[in-house]
């Protein structure tokens, strides 16, 4: 009789680990494996990261998930490495070459000259090897299939864009940048304003949102602890939105708002706050010009 293996229990725990993404793997995988090492009942991401990218990828734990996507809509930085001379199919080194062509000589002011045309609002095309959808399919299932269709540019911001270091053939950058904001596609483009052709060979992201990275925190780290040791890295579940205004809910009335209703609040009005019930964070909530405390994301904790 074939053995099977015993079952995970899974914990409800909750809270926000700062991953650093290896190289080689998905951002998927990544996750799951943190979800496996905390036995979490549910996790998400925060922003895909490519197989060949490493860096910072705060996983949400539990009820952190509600608040997933306002570092899915947040701010990143990014250092990057183009390789000047060659594109490929995918816009780095997991491509076929496509185009070769010879590099111009490079100085410090030209460089800087052409970075200072990229920072700002910009349009960027989306590439063809991305997650995008068309008619139901993601973009990157047709490209495999030799597949190419037109797709409109969209709004990003290049926040910052400094010049770290170069050599004859490869430039390495630093980027913050909004959300939406492919760094392959920039890289190409940027190669293209030097008159020649590129593709990464290096992403690593820094930062999202308000969060740092925290070299330390790998897989392997992970492994390597107790549950309790894993447990102490957590930051709070509403690390996402730490940031936002925190009122206490009206006395007698946080069994209330944990069912999702209203009540009256002496406060000016404001879009999303953090509503703590002493100590305990409740969930987010949108306070009205006419002083009603009003529900939007309830944690069950």
């Amino acid at each position: 009789m074939k053995k099977t293996s015993p079952k995970i229990q899974r914990r409800h725990l909750s809270g926000v680990f700062l991953l650093n993404k290896p190289l080689g793997i998905s951002s998927n995988a990544a996750l799951q494996r943190v979800r496996w090492l905390y036995r979490a009942q549910k996790a998400g991401h925060t922003g895909a990261l490519d197989p060949l990218a490493s860096g910072l990828l705060p996983i949400c734990l539990g009820e952190a998930t509600k608040f997933s996507h306002y570092l899915l809509d947040s701010t990143k930085r990014y250092q990057t490495t183009i390789h000047l001379g060659h594109s490929t199919t995918t816009g780095d080194v997991e491509g076929s070459v496509l185009f070769e062509q010879a590099v111009p000589e490079l100085t410090q002011a030209k460089i800087e000259q052409v970075l200072a045309t990229f920072v700002g609002d910009i349009q960027q095309v989306p590439p063809m090897y991305s997650a995008l959808k068309k008619e139901g399919r993601p973009l990157y299932e047709l490209a495999r299939k030799g597949i190419e269709i037109e797709r409109e540019a969209r709004p990003i911001t290049i926040e910052a864009l400094e010049l770290l270091s170069f050599t004859e053939n490869s430039l390495t950058l630093d980027v913050t940048c909004s959300k939406g904001t492919y760094i392959r596609v920039l890289g190409e483009d940027i190669a293209k304003a030097l008159n020649t052709f590129g593709h990464l060979t290096y992403l690593h992201r820094i930062k999202t949102g308000q969060f740092d990275l925290i070299p330390s925190y790998t897989i392997e780290y992970l492994e390597s602890l107790t549950e309790f040791e894993r447990d102490a890295l957590l930051l709070p579940v509403f690390a996402p939105v730490d940031h936002f205004i925190q009122v206490q809910v009206p006395e007698g009335r946080a069994e209330y708002f944990s069912r999702g209703m209203e009540s009256n609040i002496e406060h000016a009005a404001e879009n999303e706050v953090l509503v703590f019930d002493g100590e305990k964070c409740l969930g987010l909530a949108e306070i009205t010009d006419k002083k009603r405390l009003v529900p939007k994301r309830v944690l069950n904790l």
